[in-house]
């Protein structure tokens, strides 16, 4: 590959990891929102643990190929010394209600397309849009005005990491014990429950999805040190990428597609592929025009959300983890009472439900 600029590399590592992405989680039903709907509705924590797994695998490869020197962590933008807190607690809940609007998040959207899904066509065009005008578009002062002007300053840390505030705090470096002590704390509350021990397929498939968003920060710290031009360290992501696919098509940029758009187009590829495998692949659409105006208002939350909280369910919830910032708990847990109330909202009738003995009939006085 002597002579060949990465750059033009990247989308074709991006493809490659996304078609695993993609095949693994349509092959075994990889979902954030059905993971937490079990987990509430069911009782049945597996998915949930899955996607714990997968956030943990991802920390764990992608702090070793940091330490080791083949993934530079420092440079993504997760770790910015600026932490917009307001952005992740309001950006988390617009995703997570939208999430629960649309039925899946971003990524989801991307495995339900490659089935068939024409709802879901439209909700990562809507996604898409809404991502570019909350980055760069007319919703960008308000995103400037309520997020990056009111973001915390970290650089005292170095940046946002949990292991540069704690050895800030100490005075002396423990990131990589910080980096150890919270996988050791994820996989011991992943496998204390007894049947998820034996549960060897969504462990399989926890550890694929984890060690595919992990090879994006191997991936673009590689071509970041030997392109030609600038290079954006990144691991995965299903908010902006999805618009930048966008313009991809429908516009001439003059600039080859990045990381982000390989993934996408290849997480749809393997989602396509696993749909075929598994004989499950069929066209869907919208029933009328409510569910199609909720998928509208949940896919424009999505997007908007997922910019003013910096990721989504696999930017912030898998590969922000994987660098330890602090924005990842905050974003996730956001992002949960988002989706909570929103289904309370569509299964309950109301997000009164939420709230014990708030519909209790009152006695006739």
């Amino acid at each position: 590959m002597d002579g060949i600029d990465p750059q033009v590399l990247l989308p074709v590592l991006g493809l490659g990891a996304g078609a695993v992405l993609g095949y693994t989680a349509r092959i075994n039903r990889f979902c954030t929102l059905s993971a937490l709907e079990r987990h509430w509705y069911a009782g049945d924590s597996r998915g949930l643990r899955t996607w714990v797994l997968a956030a943990t695998v991802a920390l764990i490869a992608s702090q070793a190929a940091s330490f080791l020197g083949y993934a530079d962590l420092s440079q993504s933008f997760y770790l910015d010394p600026d932490f917009g807190l307001t952005g992740a607690v309001l950006g988390g809940l617009m995703f997570g209600f939208g999430m629960a609007l649309v039925g899946t998040c971003g990524f989801g959207a991307v495995i339900r397309l490659g089935g068939g899904s024409l709802r879901s066509a439209v909700v990562l065009i809507v996604l898409g849009l809404a991502a570019l005008t909350a980055q760069r578009g007319l919703l960008a002062p308000l995103r400037i005005l309520i997020v990056d002007d009111l973001a915390l300053d970290l650089s005292a840390a170095g940046d946002q990491s949990l292991g540069g505030l704690v050895s800030a705090g100490l005075g002396f470096s423990v990131g990589p014990l910080v980096a150890a002590a919270t996988a050791l704390a994820m996989l011991g509350w992943i496998f204390s429950d007894r049947s998820y021990r034996r549960a060897f397929p969504e462990m399989a498939t926890g550890t694929l999805i984890g060690l595919s968003v992990s090879f994006g920060w191997i991936a673009t710290t590689w071509a970041a040190r030997h392109a030609f031009g600038p290079v954006q360290i990144e691991a995965a992501s299903f908010v902006v990428p999805v618009g930048d696919t966008l313009l991809q098509f429908i516009t001439y940029t003059g600039t080859l597609p990045d990381y982000g758009v390989g993934l996408i187009a290849g997480t749809l590829m393997g989602a396509g592929i696993g749909a075929w495998r598994k004989k499950d692949a069929r066209w869907e659409a919208c029933d009328d025009a409510r569910e199609l105006g909720r998928h509208f208002m949940g896919a424009s939350l999505m997007g908007v959300g997922g910019v003013f909280a910096m990721g989504c369910t696999i930017g912030q919830g898998i590969s922000a983890v994987s660098t330890l910032a602090i924005s990842a708990p905050i974003v996730f847990f956001s992002i949960v009472i988002g989706a909570r109330l929103g289904l309370a909202w569509l299964i309950e009738g109301s997000v009164r439900a939420l709230i014990p003995g708030l519909n209790r009939s009152h006695p006739a006085e």
